[in-house]
């Protein structure tokens, strides 16, 4: 049985050699490069209908113009 997330759980992680704080809460993630204050953010009902995919799908177009 998994436990419930009803609290913020941060982990540090290492992305291509930057260090990164992943932090979850029971709205959504965050990623962002340790030490700063802004970064990725996605809520859990936007990557479950497939918003997230989307953007990801449309970021990536428009960076190959």
């Amino acid at each position: 049985m998994a436990t419930k997330l009803d609290k913020v759980l941060k982990r540090e992680l290492e992305v291509n050699g930057e260090p990164y704080v992943l932090t979850l809460s029971p709205e959504g993630l965050k990623l962002v490069p340790k030490g700063k204050r802004n970064g990725h953010e996605l809520s859990w009902s936007a990557l479950v209908s497939g918003e997230a995919a989307l953007a990801a799908a449309l970021q990536a177009s428009l960076a190959k113009k």
